[in-house]
């Protein structure tokens, strides 16, 4: 994916968010997120995915 396409893409994943609206984001990402993992079909990646994509957030403190 060249950096334009990259652009492309990202541009309409925030319109989309946008769109829905702030409610539906969560509804939406893990629709997102469970048809790019079946159209990745690659355990081993989607799960390094994962590991990178949640490196340096905040964990939320248990309740």
């Amino acid at each position: 994916m060249t950096d334009s396409d990259l652009d492309i893409v990202y541009t309409r994943l925030c319109k989309t968010l946008t769109q829905l609206g702030e409610p539906n984001t969560s509804l939406f990402l893990a629709r997102f997120a469970m048809l790019a993992i079946d159209k990745i079909d690659d355990p081993a990646a989607v799960l390094s995915l994962i590991g990178d994509a949640s490196e340096g957030m905040p964990e939320q403190a248990p309740e």
